[in-house]
């Protein structure tokens, strides 16, 4: 068969990945595992593409023959590194090129970069850098960068002696845009999940991703409601300039709500200032390990409450406070709004008992509270502070103070 038979058959197969659900790691590794396989004579290839991700820019794929491959994410940076300026990547963004070659021996040598040189002692004879631009998916431009990175990178090389033939290429080149395609339907689902789970938590995203993203669509849940919010907000939006208070609203946040995360719960909304949170459960046999996972997320807030406002001190701002309120019951979980803008959350009596609960912290001058369906879960770890009326609670309800702490569980 000849080669160009054989990179048809590629071609043909990446169109079907595209079509299908592949892993985009997976996929690379396969294709360098197929070109290989037809006589193309690579040592090294690395994939970089754009990503949409609260903490990650980009993400990479590195190859190397006869070893695992890996995939790496970078973080997202104010400014451009040293690294990336000298990159011949960035090189090829800026002078919007579609193919950069650099060979590694020979009369035509050319080590322009630092990683050009770094190859050669490696053994590598030739460089090929490959761009193809997809619409809808880039990097979001550093400052002072005139072109950001719309599309993915794929870079080749071999250690073959006298490097890539022109046949390779031919191939190489041939197989790109078949190969983009495929790229860009899994990033995008990717950035498509991502989005989904940064903005609605973990269970809502994946509900909504599965299409039940209609007005009404839910369904009834047991768990623990954690409802916390933060104390003198009006009076510190009144005084704080804005930059301050969304620090000390984002410091306040990391306390709140990042350790009912960290302990297998979900942040369902940040209602202003506010943390509505969730530790599901199914039956009684799971209600005492999500009560367990509230407990350890407790311990963590009241922990990492008292270390960010000793650095806020120390950096002479102002310190901030909050109350939680805790109960355990059923909630209903699934689409409220209208049908041109709906909101995944929950509703229910736990819900709005949990917040009446957080509002009586401040009068009880208590950090957190809980109703007795929670407390009786962990009775050594709750004391009694007496029958107390909650608004639109028909009855009074007795409220539990919290009298442990383990700040181990932050770690």
């Amino acid at each position: 068969m000849s080669r160009q038979s054989m990179i048809s058959l590629i071609n043909d197969w990446l169109v079907e990945q595209a079509l299908g659900n592949s892993d985009i790691v997976e996929l690379f590794e396969s294709l360098c595992e197929r070109l290989l396989g037809i006589g193309i004579p690579i040592s090294r290839a690395r994939l970089v593409w754009p990503t949409l991700h609260p903490l990650f820019q980009a993400e990479t794929v590195q190859w190397d023959r006869g070893e695992p491959v890996r995939f790496e994410q970078f973080e997202h940076q104010d400014t451009a590194s040293d690294a990336w300026k000298r990159s011949p990547l960035k090189y090829l963004l800026d002078h919007k090129l579609e193919i950069l070659r650099r060979e590694l021996e020979g009369p035509n040598e050319l080590l322009d970069f630092e990683l050009m040189s770094e190859l050669k002692e490696m053994g590598q004879t030739d460089y090929v850098l490959l761009g193809t631009q997809l619409d809808g998916i880039s990097i979001h431009r550093r400052e002072g960068e005139e072109n950001s990175n719309r599309g993915i990178l794929l870079s080749w090389a071999t250690d073959k002696s006298g490097g890539f033939s022109e046949d390779d290429l031919w191939a190489l080149q041939k197989i790109q845009k078949r190969f983009a395609i495929a790229c860009k339907s899994i990033i995008q689902s990717r950035i498509s999940c991502n989005i989904a789970r940064t903005y609605l938590g973990s269970r809502a995203g994946n509900h909504v991703l599965d299409g039940q993203i209609r007005r009404g669509d839910g369904a009834r849940i047991e768990a623990v409601v954690w409802f916390s919010d933060l104390r003198n907000s009006t009076s510190l939006t009144e005084t704080l300039p804005p930059d301050e208070y969304f620090s000390l609203l984002n410091t306040y946040f990391t306390a709140s709500a990042e350790p009912v995360v960290q302990h297998g719960g979900e942040i369902l909304d940040f209602i202003g200032d506010a943390v509505l949170g969730i530790f599901p459960f199914n039956g009684e046999s799971e209600m005492a390990k999500a009560a367990d996972a509230a407990r350890k997320a407790l311990d963590c807030a009241l922990a990492k409450t008292a270390e960010l406002n000793d650095q806020r001190l120390q950096s002479g701002l102002e310190k901030f406070n909050f109350g939680i309120g805790l109960n355990v019951g059923d909630v209903q979980f699934g689409n409220i709004g209208i049908p041109q803008r709906l909101s995944f959350s929950v509703i229910g009596h736990a819900v709005n008992q949990a917040a009446r609960i957080e509002t009586m912290t401040k009068m009880l001058q208590q950090p957190v509270l809980a109703d007795n369906c929670f407390a009786k879960l962990q009775p050594d770890l709750w004391k009694s502070v007496g029958q107390h009326k909650l608004d639109g609670v028909l009855e009074e309800v007795e409220l539990f103070s919290y009298q442990g702490i383990d700040t181990a569980t932050c770690a």
